[in-house]
């Protein structure tokens, strides 16, 4: 019989949707970003007129929804999407994610899953393996590899990962510069991973916070899995470091009122208290966050906070602006806010927003996967010495005082502290092109090191190899737009930028 069809595709983390094509009985047909609801009434137009459209819709914060009508019976209709993603590293270990969660709700099997991985390397290629499938590996030199798998009939479990991993040493250091139009100016982005070694000497001292979210919509296994990772970190702090725990659901509890000096004897009580927390109750998140960071005073040694939630406010102030800038104020020492969010439900919105504003950073774990294997990794950047007051500054020989910065519109605005083994991404607008240094400078174990590296900043993009670029500067300053408008509510010249963004970058926005 004739039908409508979806498709639902949870676009990974930092992807944006570059271009959609709708295949019918072999004609191509792409897609054209419109107006919301432009879309929708040219879409039930075409259902009453019985031809064939397809609809891209955003359903929520990084997910995707495919309309097609109509289907006839034993008909095929193709659609193709194209996303850029920029993807998450982790020391020598770079992470890809396909999502195929979304395909085991199919009222079938999936008749034929083919996924096939290209991967290009600057440096040589170590490692190459899935933690999800069985995976088969070609390498056609030491910098390539092909990673490829193949299903017939299954309704997909889990979704598809793979990490790659390269050769040890000092990682390289480089800018990629994209400008279509030498009227305008360019975009450029920026990678970095300076290799800062642990130092002989003893680590200093630190204080650590951990704010467990014990709430109802944290039952099952997610109050589990927070659990598990506040008793890695108990177990893990150094003797003579600070530290407390903070449990909420509607009401805000300590384990003890004030900050307690890590030994045997309080390590084993705050475990006691850890394994009697149990889920229920609503989410007061502006509580425990003010609570955690007014414990704070002390900006001598490095101070954590550990944020283990869903990250869904129900309880207290609600709006998450007001949490983010309160959060914000509170933060006297300039505490690292380190955000541990779990379940597939994570309000990531929110939690990107928090860590942004307090010099942190956000994991997200899903309920399948091993909970220590990212606690610990977490804590490993903790435990090792960090790069401080990181600055970038772009220098240019031939730039004149008259002609004012180099670069404009740099994200993310408020550079974090870098730890080992980190990758530092940056991106921009620049107004002059040609030769350029790159300077990172920053502070490890008190002491200032710098790092220089040179950059080409093109005057006119020949193709489009490097028109993703300016595409994740468009997510971020989107992502920014919609962040001064949930703060400061309507403003249409905002709204205005925003649908210009979004429509000539084809990146789906509320």
């Amino acid at each position: 019989r004739q039908m409508e069809v979806a498709f639902i595709f949870p676009l990974p983390y930092d992807g944006a949707i570059d271009s959609l094509t709708f295949l019918v009985d072999g004609k191509e047909f792409p897609a054209k970003l419109l107006p919301a609801e432009e879309a929708r009434k040219i879409y039930e137009e075409h259902i009453r007129r019985n031809q064939d459209p397809a609809l891209l819709e955003w359903i929520g914060t990084g997910m995707f929804q495919t309309s097609v009508f109509p289907v006839p019976p034993g008909a095929e209709r193709q659609v193709t999407l194209h996303y850029n993603q920029l993807l998450r590293k982790d020391h020598d270990l770079t992470d890809f994610l396909f999502p195929l969660g979304t395909a085991k709700y199919t009222s079938k099997p999936v008749e034929k899953i083919e996924i096939r991985v290209s991967i290009e390397s600057a440096i040589k290629i170590k490692a190459v393996y899935s933690p999800t499938h069985e995976i088969d590996v070609k390498r056609s030199g030491p910098r390539n590899a092909v990673a490829s798998y193949e299903s017939t009939n299954q309704v997909p479990a889990n979704d598809f990962r793979l990490f790659y991993g390269v050769a040890k040493g000092k990682l390289g250091a480089g800018v990629l510069s994209y400008r279509p139009e030498t009227d305008e100016d360019g975009y450029f982005l920026l990678l970095a991973s300076p290799q800062i070694e642990a130092a002989d000497a003893e680590r200093p001292r630190k204080t650590v916070v951990c704010v467990l979210d014990r709430s109802g919509s944290m039952s099952g296994k997610k109050i589990e899995q927070a659990r598990e990772a506040l008793k890695f970190v108990l177990n893990n702090l150094r003797e003579g470091d600070l530290f407390n725990i903070i449990a909420y659901d509607s009401s805000v509890e300590a384990f003890r009122p004030e900050l307690q000096r890590y030994d045997e004897k309080t390590r084993l009580a705050a475990l006691g208290f850890t394994e009697s927390l149990y889920a229920g109750g609503s989410t007061n998140i502006h509580g425990a966050l003010t609570t955690a960071m007014k414990m704070l005073q002390d900006s001598s040694q490095p101070n954590y906070v550990i944020f283990l939630t869903d990250g869904l406010p129900t309880a207290g102030v609600t709006n998450e602006g007001q949490i983010v800038d309160a959060a914000k104020e509170t933060n006297d020492v300039r505490a690292r806010l380190l955000n541990f969010g779990v379940g597939y439900d994570v309000n990531s919105r929110l939690l990107d927003r928090l860590s942004r504003s307090n010099f942190g950073q956000s994991l997200y774990v899903r309920p399948d996967e091993d909970i220590e294997e990212h606690v610990s990794r977490l804590y490993s950047r903790i435990s090792s010495p960090v790069m401080t007051d990181v600055a970038v500054d772009f220098e240019f020989d031939e730039l004149r005082v008259e002609e004012g910065k180099l670069t404009s519109r740099v994200y993310p605005q408020q550079l974090t502290d870098l730890f080992e083994g980190e990758q530092l991404v940056l991106v921009g607008r620049y107004k002059k092109a040609g030769p350029a240094k790159v300077r990172i400078t920053g502070r490890v174990e008190g002491a200032k090191q710098k790092f220089d590296f040179p950059a080409e900043l093109v005057k006119k993009s020949a193709d489009q190899s490097y028109g993703f670029v300016e595409k994740l500067w468009a997510m971020r300053r989107i992502g920014e737009i919609i962040d001064e408008l949930d703060l400061k509510g309507r403003n249409e010249e905002l709204i205005k930028e925003l649908v210009e963004l979004s429509a000539r970058h084809g990146i789906l926005t509320p």
